[in-house]
């Protein structure tokens, strides 16, 4: 009979858990990169667009899309390939099942509720934040404050992936990292520099390097129209009880007197020493 391995005795981060060559299906890495190109850039691809952003061959990549659209997870007009709502079923399943997504929920309802701003958790995923957790009631009040409308900003949604260094989560989940660890996450950086999004994105390795030392220092970080023009945003880490950085919350506001005020910074550092035993 062979011999089974040892599962790990602790939570391994997404995409640190290393394998052996031989456990290895090729197969089925080929055919999450070919699901893995579709973006918000890029909703439609041939399979020529498909195998440059999977970094396979043209003739794998028409293979791969075929057989998910087949299975279901794309749609066809017989030239470009678009995802499907069947790939729903893994975001809805984690945000089911998985326990981050699930303990932070009430705390976002109910600090939106209690402040009537927008909160959301987000997790780091290489140069992107993906949202976890959004709170139920986003709110903007009017210069008379006799009525409340719903506001969201852009691409702030359940599931949603946003640029590391132009958002507040992001910039607290890399300062979580070992000063070693976010040099090389920086260094690839240094010759292309960064995205940008408005005109106060911060575009240099050099400055973002600063920037995230301060966020080490003061332990939480804001972010005023890095990501989208008259958005202003506050974050704190959210540390489980062996004090690792799981994620990130933060507050997102219209108005730098809301969520680019420090004066909402207690309630998310409350918010935080809340949910830390259910991390």
């Amino acid at each position: 009979m062979p011999e089974l391995r040892k599962t790990p005795s602790k939570t391994v981060p997404a995409g640190a858990f290393t394998i052996a060559k031989a456990d290895m299906i090729e197969g089925m890495a080929k055919g999450m990169a070919v699901l893995e190109a579709f973006d918000p850039q890029r909703q439609r691809l041939n399979a020529t667009l498909a195998a440059e952003r999977a970094g396979i061959t043209r003739a794998a990549a028409r293979r791969h899309l075929l057989t998910l659209t087949h299975l279901g997870y794309l749609e066809t007009d017989g030239r470009y390939f678009w995802l499907a709502a069947k790939v729903l079923r893994f975001s809805g399943s984690y945000l089911a099942t998985a326990r981050l997504p699930r303990a932070v929920q009430p705390t976002l309802n109910r600090l939106a509720a209690q402040s009537q701003a927008s909160f959301s958790v987000a997790v780091l995923d290489g140069d992107e934040v993906v949202i976890i957790g959004r709170s139920g009631l986003e709110w903007k009040s009017t210069e008379s404050n006799s009525v409340q409308a719903r506001v969201l900003a852009y691409g702030l949604h359940l599931g949603a992936r946003l640029p590391a260094h132009a958002t507040s989560t992001g910039r607290v989940l890399l300062a979580a990292k070992g000063r070693s660890e976010f040099n090389a996450w920086l260094k690839p950086r240094l010759a292309t520099g960064l995205a940008r999004l408005t005109v106060h994105t911060t575009t240099d390795p050099r400055a973002l390097k600063a920037g995230v030392e301060k966020v080490r220092a003061d332990d939480y970080c804001q972010a005023s129209e890095e990501h989208e023009l008259g958005v202003h945003a506050l974050a704190v880490p959210l540390r489980d009880m062996q004090g690792h950085t799981v994620a990130a919350i933060n507050v997102v506001s219209s108005s730098l007197a809301g969520a680019g005020h420090l004066g909402m910074l207690p309630l998310l550092l409350d918010a935080a020493r809340e949910l830390r035993p259910l991390l």
